[in-house]
């Protein structure tokens, strides 16, 4: 059997990992510099990247890049700064978000474009000025959406709408930049960042019994179980697979729930 570096093949590859600092993008972060690859954490939260670049810097080489993902200019330096540091640029996690929950009547317009910028303009302007790194490599695009894409509570419009487009976005990105570039999107559906945000924001998970028995797997999801499968797609095993989502949900989208 070969060896798992022989079969990921990700060893000093570099990924530019937006919203880096805490959460999935973090729990990524870790995953990917324990399997020897190289990680620019684009963070527009300065104290989360700092924090977090200090953190994971012993495990290999890590920088951080405070970047607004929905500014094209901050986009551009970042990518730039990446690249220049590093040499090249393998592999993209679109992984920044925000929500903004309030009814639909009381939404601004503002509030609207600053989640559909953050959250989906965002991956397209990483995936524009990327791209032609990212083909230079034979690289990889990881767009990071949500089962809200799928199904929704009250007063989500703007994230969910957001997330959806994530799913559109990926499959038409896998045909523009492929075959050079795989873009696929994984969907994660509760997950627990309590204990991986930055420090001044971290707290003990706070879950009872019924809200891991809403899953068929018996429990909340953690950052790992998307840092795990992130690692395999942008991995030379799923050579195939481009254009796809992978919902990590823990069955909770196939269970259907009543009050009783």
């Amino acid at each position: 059997m070969a060896e798992v570096s022989e079969v990921f093949a990700v060893e000093g590859r570099v990924a530019l990992i937006t919203g880096g600092g805490q959460g999935i993008g973090r729990a990524i972060a870790r995953r990917f510099l324990e399997a020897a690859m190289r990680v620019v954490l684009a963070e527009v939260d300065r104290e989360a990247g700092l924090e977090a670049q200090a953190d994971l810097q012993a495990l290999g080489e890590v920088l951080f890049i405070q970047t607004d993902v929905a500014d094209e200019d901050s986009v551009r330096k970042t990518v730039q700064e990446a690249v220049e540091t590093f040499g090249r640029l393998d592999v993209l996690v679109n992984n920044a978000g925000i929500g903004c929950g309030k009814p639909v009547t009381d939404l601004k317009l503002e509030e609207w474009n600053r989640v559909i910028g953050v959250n989906l303009t965002g991956a397209f302007l990483c995936a524009k000025h990327a791209a032609f790194h990212l083909e230079k490599s034979k690289g990889v695009i990881l767009n990071i959406a949500s089962t809200r894409a799928h199904m929704s509570e009250r007063d989500t419009e703007a994230y969910s709408a957001s997330k959806g487009g994530i799913l559109a976005l990926t499959h038409a990105l896998s045909i523009s930049l492929g075959p050079a570039v795989r873009v696929n999107c994984i969907s994660p559906g509760w997950i627990n960042v309590s204990e991986w945000k930055k420090k001044s924001k971290r707290r003990e998970a706070d879950l009872s019994a019924e809200d891991h028995e809403q899953h068929a797997c018996g429990r909340v999801g953690k950052p790992e179980d998307i840092a795990a499968l992130a690692l395999f797609l942008v991995g030379e095993e799923s050579g195939f697979i481009t254009g796809s989502e992978f919902v990590v949900d823990g069955g909770m989208t196939r269970k259907m729930i009543y009050v009783e």
